[in-house]
């Protein structure tokens, strides 16, 4: 007759060896699982010639400065200081285009942002445009005046 200590061990080696093959068999499941959806997205066709970063930028680059400048004119109104009125008119333009960018699927940032005053009634913005989705890449600058006053 065997000892209960015996027994215990027993039982607990046939404990791990069933969690053993239970972690094994998620794994195959998990494993199945990746590989169906990779099969799944072989039938979705994949156009090497993709526009969407140059389509992208051009309706950037036609946006930025007229959305910046109604918003440093808006500031400017409601009693802000130009230069201040522009940064900020700028940024706001930046987190727009940063989530519209994030909705399409592509990556659109205004990187080195600058405002700086050349006269008395108009400020410069500059800046480098970077798009880029999961094929392409763009960067280009941006430069353009808003007069005010």
């Amino acid at each position: 007759m065997r000892s209960r200590i015996e027994q215990c061990g027993e039982d607990r080696d046939a404990g791990q060896m069933l969690l053993a093959a239970g972690v094994v068999l998620l794994m195959s499941l998990l494993s199945m699982a990746i590989f169906g959806v990779k099969v799944a997205g072989l039938t979705m066709p994949h156009d090497t010639a993709s526009d969407g970063v140059l389509v992208t930028s051009i309706e950037v680059e036609d946006a930025v400065p007229e959305l910046t400048q109604a918003r440093t004119l808006l500031w400017i109104e409601g009693g802000l200081e130009p230069l201040e009125a522009g940064e900020i008119a700028f940024q706001s333009v930046h987190d727009d285009v940063l989530y519209h960018g994030e909705l399409r699927g592509i990556e659109i940032k205004l990187i080195d942002m600058q405002v700086n005053e050349t006269s008395a009634t108009t400020l410069l913005f500059e800046a480098e445009l970077g798009i880029s989705d999961g094929s392409a890449m763009l960067t280009m600058p941006v430069s353009f005046e808003v007069t005010h006053g």
